[in-house]
Order: C-alpha cells, then sequence, then structure tokens
C-alpha cells in the first residue's frame, strides 16, 4: 500500500498493514496523516485549560509502570478532603482554567475499609457519590468537569452524565497478553480489554462525549496498537461519542517495577501518532501530551495531532509528576514557528455541543458560557 496516496477510510486490512510499514516510508505516513488533519482541522492545535483534581490515588489495580497509585499508610497516599477540592476549583477558576478534571485510582472502595469509612464522614456512601458532589461544585464555581475514574458502570457513569460534560477511560491497549503472568496488567484486573470496551460501549448508548487512548512502548506490538485504534473506531462509528484519542507515551519512573524498561524512541510515537490519524475517523481529535514529548513539539505536529490535552497553569500532571506542563506562551511560539496556532478549549468539543443529546440540558448554560470566557480571553 503507497501510504502517500491513501485516500478516505482504511479498511481495517489496510489499517492492519500499517504496523509493517517499511522505516523508509514513515516519512509518507506522517506526511499522509498530516494531510488529513489539516483537511479537517486546519493548522489550528487545541488544549485544554485545567485544573487537575486527583481525587484520591489510592486503586485495587497495580500496573508495573504507574507511579500514581497508593494502598491506604504507603508513603505519599491522599484523598482529597471537602475543604481541599473547593480550594483548589477556586485556584483553577482564578487562574483561568475552563475545564475540573477529576482523576482516581480504579474501585479504591472495593479494596480499602479506611477509605470507606473517610467518605463516610463527610457524608459520602460511594466514590461515585463523592464525584458527582465535586463537580457539582466545579459547576457552581464556573469550570466543566471531565471525569476519569477507571472503570464505571453503565447506572454510574448515566448519574455522572448530569454533571459532566464527558467522561474518559483509556484503553491503552486491547492485547489480552499484557494482562499474563509477568506482564504489565497482570496485577490490574481493571485493565482487561473487554472491561474496558464494555465501558465505552457503554458510554457511547448512554450518549456521553468520551475521551480514550493508547499507551506506546508497554511491551505492545505495532499490530496490537492498530487493533486498539480499530476497535475504538468500531466504537465510534457505532455511537458516534469519541471525541477524542489520546497517544500517550510511557515514561518510565524510578518508583515503578517498569523503571528499567526502554522508552518508546521519538520516530515510534511518531508512527502511532500517525496511524491513529489514518485510522480513525478525521473528526475524532488525534492528542498527544507534550509534557510527555517535551522535545519533540515538531515531531507531534508533522505526525498530525491536532490537540495538546489538558495543561494546567495550577497544578502538576499527578500521573506524571516527573514530567511538567509546558507553558502554555513557549507552546504557542512552537506551534508559531511551525506554522501554526494554538488555542484553548472547552472540555467537550463543538460538535458534541451542537448535539442536544450528547449535553444535559443543565449543563448547556454553564457550558455555553464557559466558551464565551474563553472567546472573550478572561477567567471571570
Amino acid at each position: 500500500m503507497s501510504v502517500g496516496t491513501t485516500a478516505g477510510p482504511l479498511s481495517e486490512d489496510d489499517a492492519l498493514r500499517l504496523a509493517d510499514l517499511p522505516e523508509g516510508e514513515l516519512p509518507a505516513l506522517l506526511e499522509a496523516a498530516a494531510s488529513v488533519r489539516d483537511r479537517h482541522w486546519g493548522r489550528r492545535i487545541t488544549y485544554s485549560p485545567k485544573v487537575f483534581l486527583p481525587v484520591t490515588n489510592l486503586c485495587r489495580d497495580r500496573c508495573d509502570y504507574c507511579s500514581f497509585r497508593r494502598s491506604p499508610g504507603e508513603p505519599g497516599e491522599w484523598t482529597m478532603s471537602p475543604a481541599d477540592i473547593k480550594d483548589w476549583i477556586a485556584r483553577g477558576r482564578g487562574t483561568g482554567c475552563a475545564e475540573a478534571l477529576l482523576c482516581l485510582g480504579d474501585r479504591p472502595e472495593s479494596g480499602f475499609g479506611a477509605y470507606r469509612r473517610t467518605l463516610a464522614q463527610w457524608g459520602h456512601s460511594s466514590t461515585v457519590d463523592y464525584l458527582e458532589w465535586t463537580a457539582r461544585m466545579a459547576l457552581e464555581a464556573g469550570l466543566l468537569p471531565h471525569t476519569n475514574a477507571g472503570i464505571l458502570s453503565y447506572d454510574e457513569m448515566a448519574r455522572l452524565r448530569d454533571v459532566n460534560v464527558s467522561l474518559g477511560l483509556m484503553l491503552e491497549n486491547v492485547a489480552a497478553r499484557l494482562c499474563e503472568k509477568g506482564m504489565p496488567h497482570h496485577r490490574a484486573p481493571d485493565k482487561r480489554p473487554d472491561r474496558r470496551l464494555r465501558m465505552m460501549e457503554e458510554a457511547g448508548r448512554l450518549r456521553i462525549p468520551f475521551t480514550t487512548g493508547i499507551l506506546v512502548g508497554i511491551g505492545e506490538t505495532r499490530r496490537e496498537r492498530v487493533e486498539a485504534l480499530l476497535a475504538i473506531r468500531r466504537a465510534h462509528r457505532a455511537y458516534g461519542h469519541v471525541q477524542e484519542v489520546i497517544v500517550q507515551s510511557f515514561r518510565a519512573h524510578p518508583a515503578t517495577p517498569m523503571r528499567g524498561a526502554p522508552e518508546a524512541p521519538d520516530a515510534e510515537v511518531a508512527h502511532a501518532i500517525g496511524v491513529a490519524r489514518l485510522v480513525l475517523d478525521p473528526e475524532v481529535t488525534v492528542q498527544a501530551p507534550p509534557n510527555l514529548n517535551a522535545g519533540s513539539i515538531d515531531g507531534l505536529l508533522r505526525a498530525g495531532v491536532n490537540d495538546f490535552g489538558g495543561i494546567s497553569p495550577v497544578t502538576p500532571d499527578y500521573i506524571n509528576s516527573r514530567h511538567a506542563w509546558p507553558h502554555v506562551e513557549r507552546l504557542g511560539e512552537a506551534c508559531r514557528r511551525a506554522g501554526f496556532t494554538l488555542a484553548p478549549r472547552l472540555a467537550i468539543y463543538d460538535a458534541f455541543l451542537r448535539r442536544d443529546e450528547f449535553l444535559a440540558s443543565e449543563l448547556r448554560g454553564p457550558t455555553l458560557e464557559a466558551r464565551a470566557r474563553l472567546a472573550q480571553g478572561r477567567a471571570a
């Protein structure tokens, strides 16, 4: 297959062939991907100004690459109190944020009695109950909530839909072998691909704007990455709800079992981004976090990204604590040098905002107000 002359949606067979693309054809793949991006999104790259609320880092899973999760009593364990949450929401609004990202470990109440007792002391019966309260606090402050809480049931998502403009769950990969003994997801029951795919599909049935993505460099093959992207594409074509797909680079951390694992080189990350842009339907955003690719912003742009994800002026990246967010002004300068403009966006994309079924009616007013503030370039 000649990548440079590919037009229109790729068949699944053609998509899988991209996994075996000779290295010499990588420039043609990236050129084709960038062309798709330019035709659909133009030369405007977006990001979401956010406040990151790591509600709790307690998690029943133990992924071999994760430096975020803790068990009760471990150094660095935390659960944000209601006072903490209100304080950081106020700081986020005061620094011009539009999004409140609620992020936490998988199913903490299922494994930790102390955590359940803490929630009860604050008047909450479950994590989802606390997330709903947190999202309402964000909405009252003028921030739009986006929650990534790991695996959620259909009923839990239906409840959170009323107070979130979007939800998220990283697919990471669909290769069951990554869950086998000695592999990075062996001790992570919530990383089983069928569970994550089921949640993605249920979010589609609920008409929830959805963020997902793949993780590059945890031992997967190129073909397995393409298979994951095809699974996302099938879900989106069935329900029309996937608004963005993150191509996230694994970064080794000294406190994890994968501290010595090799990280994917820039060319491999570029290949994954280019393939994502060609495999996914053009209306789906392809995103790559700039703080995990700090030395290759030009490479991300050449590979076909149209979004850099959430960037916070007030909170660190708690998931990747060793990799600071870029300063937006410097990121904007890098974009301009490459012939792009950088612009803020909401946690729900305009295409979904224009479709009534993808936004709870009570969220439309706050969302339009947040959109107007971004357009005016002011926080208040």
